[in-house]
């Protein structure tokens, strides 16, 4: 059982504290990193297909969920708008119209 000080009975820390918030923050900005880059990317490639369209989208979705994860919620709603208007347009866009190019 752990002790008081977040100790546990071998005297070892309980993975709390300075380096477990270090830690996620690390995954954190990876997470986010990440994230940016897959949508940027999709972006980029938009012209390819409709299925760009779509990953871009989704790309929108991971960087809205790091937004709100990591405490900066107008970049969320921002990257959840942008999200939205993403799926309108693959859901606008005909598949066809990728067959003649």
């Amino acid at each position: 059982a752990p002790r008081p000080g977040g100790r546990r009975a071998a005297g070892r820390p309980s993975g709390g504290g300075r380096l477990g918030a270090a830690r996620l923050r690390a995954v954190l900005t990876a997470f986010g990193a990440a994230a940016v880059t897959f949508m940027m990317l999709m972006y980029a490639l938009e012209r390819r297909g409709r299925g760009f369209i779509l990953a871009f989208g989704c790309g929108c979705l991971l960087s809205s969920a790091y937004g709100f994860a990591a405490g900066t919620w107008p970049f969320g709603v921002v990257e959840l708008i942008w999200a939205g208007v993403a799926f309108q347009r693959y859901r606008n866009t005909p598949a066809e119209q990728w067959l003649a190019s």
